[in-house]
């Protein structure tokens, strides 16, 4: 009799464990060998958009993503695995339709994916109005930080020669009208930027008796300038140096 108290609870004991693994499993479900890990939850998070193929990203010690280089302007492959189709008027803001200057813009963006071409000619703009200012006023400590040493010492002998003769200049800048990349070029890491600026001013030259020698002070002229910027691309300086300048047509 006892035994087979025993035998029955046995059997209602199994039949039991065997309603529960079923009813565990119904509800997490079986695993397959293609679940996720489980997120561990004191990983950074991202803020909350898609970051795209591990490729183009790490992260710095402090856990932060960070874009690799190049992943910004990378288009990657179409849906259909073929290469992304190229912008034709990826250049047209600053540069003519067809112009050689397409060709080095393109190797410069390959070479450094941060380069914004819009942004240089910006920035070439306002260099060039800074430049003319410094130049006629004999500011060296700006010049000094915005041309090459070469060019630096052309300006700054310019200027001393002035100085002797006691001569002084008076630049108005009243417009730029237009500024237009001409060429770009792209060698190891070393790139050069030529930039076609067209803008109005007003010039003159008083020798030291006050007496104008050069220009007209009532006179708007054109001036066209063909100046050329340089940087290279490796390194973490930003800027661009003028590395020379000639009188365009």
């Amino acid at each position: 009799m006892h035994d087979s108290f025993d035998t029955t609870t046995t059997i209602v004991f199994a039949i039991l464990a065997i309603v529960v693994i079923w009813k565990l499993r119904s509800v997490l479900g079986a695993r397959t060998g293609m679940e996720r890990p489980p997120r561990d939850p004191f990983q950074r998070r991202s803020n909350g958009a898609d970051l795209g193929p591990e490729r183009n990203y790490t992260k710095s010690e402090d856990g932060k993503v960070i874009r690799l280089p190049g992943a910004a302007n990378d288009p990657g492959p179409s849906p259909g695995g073929a290469p992304a189709a190229i912008d034709p008027a990826r250049w047209s803001k600053v540069a003519e339709p067809n112009s050689k200057a397409w060709e080095g813009l393109d190797a410069l963006r390959a070479a450094d994916a941060t380069f914004d071409a819009e942004g240089f000619l910006e920035g070439g703009k306002a260099a060039y109005e800074m430049v003319v200012a410094a130049y006629a006023t004999g500011d060296r400590k700006t010049l000094k930080s915005l041309l090459s040493p070469e060019v630096f010492d052309s300006f700054s002998g310019a200027i001393t020669g002035r100085e002797q003769r006691g001569e002084k200049v008076e630049t108005t800048f009243v417009s730029m009208e237009k500024a237009m990349i001409e060429d770009a070029q792209l060698r190891g890491p070393a790139a050069q930027i030529t930039v076609r600026f067209i803008a109005k001013l007003i010039s003159v030259t008083r020798d030291k008796t006050d007496a104008v020698i050069e220009g007209d002070p009532e006179k708007v002229v054109d001036m066209v300038d063909v100046w050329t910027f340089a940087r290279n691309v490796q390194s973490r300086d930003p800027n661009w140096k003028l590395v020379a300048t000639e009188t365009g047509h």
